[in-house]
């Protein structure tokens, strides 16, 4: 159930970051969810091959290397969903910046 929740609660924070953020673009409720299923899938399974495989550079930037790969799980979305559209890398980095610092803020309020 708590699964579902988060997953909701993303898909909601995916559309509403289209709306404000340029250069993100979501045609609709079910592309948002598509994109929650997605990147949750992503982040459980491709996330933790890259960050062994870059992780030298990840403690060279004191872990802002970390920023880099949210926004690379971004645009594998991007080019995996047609109907997310993710302009530039720009645009992914502040997308997932703002999606991870809203979904922390979020999590708080969903309890286990």
């Amino acid at each position: 159930m708590n699964l579902l929740v988060r997953l909701l609660l993303t898909t909601i924070l995916v559309v509403v970051l289209a709306k404000f953020l340029p250069g993100v673009t979501v045609d609709s409720i079910k592309t948002a969810l598509i994109v929650a299923v997605v990147l949750a899938l992503l982040n459980t399974f491709l996330k933790p091959i890259l960050v062994f495989f870059t992780l030298p550079v990840t403690v060279l930037t004191l872990g802002l290397f970390l920023l880099v790969i949210n926004a690379v799980m971004i645009l594998i979305c991007d080019y995996l969903i047609d109907g997310f559209e993710v302009k530039s890398f720009v645009s992914a980095l502040i997308f997932s910046v703002v999606l991870s610092v809203c979904q922390w803020l979020l999590n708080l309020f969903v309890k286990d």
